[in-house]
């Protein structure tokens, strides 16, 4: 409120010839006030026959009044000129006030009637002035020209519906006669619905979408808590199979161990017989051969002895029998057949409860896509013209240059078919099919555009340039982004391309984009390995009125 108060003021203590603050104020009988140059200067180019006005009210003064300096004012005046209670000064962003001399403040309104911007001192006479107070005031704008018919000089402040256009009443009679005509502000209220049923739809759809942003959210973290558990239990139950494997391992190796050391010392027992019967048949040996030596018979009778063993056992026994020496034999035999009949039947119950899941080694081919083009050359010889198909375009866009360049107007161009794209998809798309290897250029004339390749039988209403029969790169004010199947990435770069090259290897599975600068150097802006299952068709797409886009030969 204090604001509204200093705005009046300065109006108030502004002269109403040179509608700045009073210099030198000086106060006539009638009541009014200017400053003392502007009332002298209006004066002296009077009527010659000494009869003088006040410029606001016509009162007559007779002889001419004497000018004195009003020091209150003055003193006002010179108050409201401190600092703190003048209009700001218009920045490099701001509009400037178009009456202010000098120093340019910063306008606070517009006026569509005047086509001029005020700032809050300029401004009062349209809040005090009857016939200015019709006037209609906006937010200011630097685009007043803009609002001013280009063949007539008149403000445009109706819209022809026929041609999708803003005009002037002239227009009406003119070139647009007969046209469905109504005023800016009418169809303004029709648009504005539209767009807010439009942005109602928008809205819905993004809060659908976060909403299955979040299921999907939920979903991962749920398979990722459920893998870790599925991990998890699978782990502690190979565990304790590993541990029920090395317990029986450990059992059944010391249960050799055992049966080693038994037939060990059975032998060693053995062995140490031995040790002493040897000795003693070596002695009755020597003492049988002598005796078979003595040639005196009688002698020979007199030291005979029986023989030993007894003549009766003719063979030499013994109480042990070595064998082959294969103690262990048949205990690997066993082990060697359970552990293949255990791991078999492991098998049969892993490939019955997951049929993906083999023990068996699974070789697997891995193809490499081909290396990227490394010279501008590699890419020119694989260089394709394209030309848009005009059957695709949308309704707003105008084809030209042989069908090789589009144009977004606010107006359509093109009569609708059920092939064009509809709705807030301004795309065309190009005639040809494209396989094999391919590379094309876009010449970029838009603010923001989009550059794509997409299958033929994509939907042509809604945003499909984010359909998943969609590769797009969207180009900005050094910003892009990089589209498919509904879902963006970004891509960091301060690169403002003016042209985009595609390069296409159907059969690879390759679409790369690049940025190609003046001087044809080509920088990697993103790349993208999949599996094409149609041909690909260039496409085009555009957001704001004004934009082009140039499918341009390569050199």
């Amino acid at each position: 409120m204090a604001q509204k108060r200093v705005n009046l003021d300065q109006g108030t203590f502004s002269c109403s010839i040179c509608l700045d603050l009073l210099r030198d104020p000086v106060t006539l009988a009638c009541g009014h006030s200017y400053c003392m140059d502007c009332i002298t200067t209006h004066w002296d180019g009077e009527d010659p026959e000494q009869i003088y006005s006040c410029p606001q009210c016509r009162h007559l003064f007779t002889p001419r009044p004497v000018l004195v300096k009003s020091t209150m004012l003055a003193d006002l005046v010179e108050e409201l000129k401190k600092p703190e209670l003048q209009a700001a000064p218009a920045g490099p962003e701001d509009v400037a006030c178009d009456y202010c001399t000098g120093s340019k403040r910063k306008a606070s309104k517009s006026c569509l009637v005047c086509l001029t911007s005020y700032c809050e001192k300029h401004l009062q006479p349209h809040y005090s002035v009857v016939p200015l107070k019709k006037h209609k005031l906006v937010e200011p704008s630097k685009n007043l020209e803009k609002k001013i018919c280009s063949h007539h000089g008149e403000v445009m402040n109706l819209f022809c519906r026929t041609d999708q256009q803003c005009i002037c009443y002239l227009c009406s009679v003119d070139e647009h006669k007969g046209h469905d005509t109504v005023s800016a502000e009418a169809e303004r209220t029709e648009k504005q619905r539209e767009l807010e049923e439009s942005l109602k739809y928008i809205q819905e759809k993004k809060q659908e979408k976060e909403k299955y942003s979040c299921l999907l959210e939920k979903e991962r973290n749920a398979i990722h808590l459920s893998a870790n558990k599925a991990v998890e239990k699978s782990e502690k139950a190979f565990s304790e199979l590993i541990c029920l494997l090395q317990k029986i391992s450990s059992d059944l190796t010391q249960q050799l161990r055992a049966r080693e050391e038994t037939e060990v010392e059975r032998v060693h027992a053995l062995s140490q017989k031995l040790v002493w019967d040897i000795p003693e048949l070596r002695c009755k040996m020597k003492m049988l051969q002598h005796i078979c030596k003595t040639e005196d018979h009688i002698r020979f009778l007199q030291n005979y002895i029986c023989p030993w063993p007894p003549l009766s056992e003719a063979k030499l026994s013994t109480n042990f029998d070595v064998g082959p020496l294969t103690y262990f034999e048949e205990v690997t035999a066993a082990v060697t057949a359970a552990v293949s009949q255990a791991r078999s039947k492991l098998q049969d119950v892993l490939r019955e409860t997951w049929t993906d899941l083999s023990l068996q080694e699974t070789k697997v081919d891995i193809v490499l896509p081909p290396p990227e083009l490394q010279t501008r050359a590699d890419f020119l010889k694989h260089s394709r013209e394209i030309t848009l198909d005009p059957n695709t375009n949308h309704t707003r866009i105008e084809l030209s240059e042989g069908n090789r360049k589009g144009t977004l107007f606010l107006a359509s161009r093109s009569k609708p078919n059920p092939d064009r794209f509809t709705g807030y998809t301004y795309k065309a798309m190009s005639a040809e099919g494209l396989t094999g290897r391919c590379y094309w250029e876009v010449e970029n004339g838009a603010k923001s555009l989009g550059v794509s390749a997409v299958y033929k039988d994509i939907s042509r209403d809604g945003m499909n340039l984010r359909s998943e029969k969609s590769w797009a790169l969207s180009c900005g004010k050094n910003n892009y982004l990089f589209w498919h199947q509904n879902a963006y990435t970004h891509l960091p770069s301060d690169i403002q391309s003016s042209r985009v090259g595609v390069y296409l290897d159907h059969s690879a599975g390759v679409l790369s984009f690049y940025d190609v600068s003046e001087t044809n150097t080509m920088t990697l802006l993103h790349r993208v390995e999949t599996t094409f299952t149609q041909p690909l068709h260039a496409a085009i797409g555009f957001w704001e009125m004004g934009d082009t886009a140039e499918f341009v030969k390569p050199k």
